[in-house]
């Protein structure tokens, strides 16, 4: 006699709604876990997709993520003189929304260095790297536009010769990829009252000189056999920039901008986990309730407490696995149809079974505890 099997098979709409609660739950947590991955992947994106080995940008600031920085655009001819240094490329990133379609949409427009990079490094799905350096565009898919299309900004079209995958900024606005003179373009372009004011602060403050273009930072790729500590110390004597390595932006939007993020997500996790060992928990000792009368009998005709807790443990197993089989069909089902990037790795998908084991073995506590509290006599009543 199997007391758990034998409650699937003639409560089986109670199971099934007992596994589909877990479920629930279970793909709550997965959702949580990969959106928590996806936030970090999106944010470390530009990081470790340029090939980049230190970030140039404005003295006493740690950008061009983190915070604003402007530097001069012509910095990076200086820093191709320094001795190690194999390449810099001009950096800038900003978010502006766009009337495209009769629809405002959020566009993280990106500058690429162009001819030094055509967007060679992007992983594309349709079309080509940019050939020109004006008025052609890389777009991420999320954007919703397709090779050929001729996107309106500013007071120019952009011709979008390219669709890449998984290009977002930590908003998880979709990146528009343009050259630096264009990005430079519709990052100072205003109405025409705007220019009229902007021009006569020229005057009044620099004697009828326009200000220098700006960006946001430079990425300095080195030689092979280059010391970047050397480097490092070389580029900061001059002062008027800051230098930080890849690591250190990987520490700064892990550890000073996705910090509180990352804490409230781990915190909500922490407490679905709670929730579900509650709900199987409170599952197992109401269906353990129901079944006194047959842990009495078997009781009475000798059956040991190992056969009583074997039994509730196999049925906490049960719900658990038809739970979690259900949880990863829905996260393969719901989940890539989000908006934001959802991140679930093969690994993520094992420790959420692990712990879902460990749960089912808690909550299975529960009944375990009222059924050895369960007495022979109890047959009687």
């Amino acid at each position: 006699m199997n007391l758990a099997r034998t409650d699937i098979r003639y409560h089986f709409v109670r199971f099934f709604l007992m596994t589909l609660g877990v479920s629930a739950l279970l793909t709550g947590t997965l959702g949580m876990i990969g959106l928590y991955k996806g936030i970090i992947f999106e944010a470390l994106l530009m990081i470790n997709s340029t090939g980049t080995d230190l970030w140039v940008v404005q003295a006493g600031r740690v950008g061009p993520f983190a915070e604003n920085s402007e530097i001069s655009d012509i910095m990076d001819r200086r820093l191709e003189g320094v001795p190690g240094v194999s390449r810099a490329r001009r950096f800038i990133q900003f978010n502006q929304q766009y009337e495209v379609r009769g629809r405002r949409l959020p566009i993280a427009i990106t500058g690429l260095d162009f001819p030094k990079d055509n967007g060679s490094w992007l992983p594309l799905v349709a079309g080509r790297h940019l050939y020109a350096g004006h008025y052609e565009a890389i777009a991420d898919q999320s954007l919703g536009f397709a090779v050929g299309d001729l996107v309106r900004m500013g007071l120019d079209d952009y011709l979008v010769v390219g669709v890449a995958r998984g290009q977002t900024d930590v908003g998880g606005d979709g990146l528009l990829y343009v050259s630096i003179p264009d990005s430079q373009t519709l990052r100072k372009y205003t109405v025409s009252e705007g220019i009229l004011l902007d021009r006569a602060r020229a005057i009044n403050l620099q004697g009828g000189r326009q200000p220098a273009g700006r960006i946001a930072a430079v990425m300095v790729t080195l030689q092979p056999n280059a010391d970047i500590e050397q480097v490092k110390s070389f580029i900061r004597k001059w002062g008027d920039v800051a230098v930080l390595t890849r690591e250190d932006e990987v520490d700064i939007m892990l550890n000073s901008r996705l910090w509180k993020l990352r804490n409230q997500l781990l915190g909500f996790l922490s407490m679905t986990f709670l929730v579900t060992a509650i709900v199987i928990g409170l599952s197992l000792y109401t269906t353990t309730l129901e079944k006194t009368h047959q842990i009495a009998l078997l009781k009475l005709i000798g059956a040991r407490d190992s056969l009583i807790i074997g039994m509730i443990v196999e049925q906490a197993l049960l719900v658990g696995a038809f739970a979690f089989c259900l949880s990863v069909f829905w996260s393969e089902v719901i989940f890539p149809h989000f908006p934001r990037v959802v991140l679930i790795e093969l690994r993520d998908f094992a420790f959420v079974g692990v712990v879902t084991v460990i749960l089912c073995l808690i909550g299975s506590w529960f009944g375990i505890r009222k059924a050895l509290a369960v007495q022979a006599q109890e047959v009687l009543s």
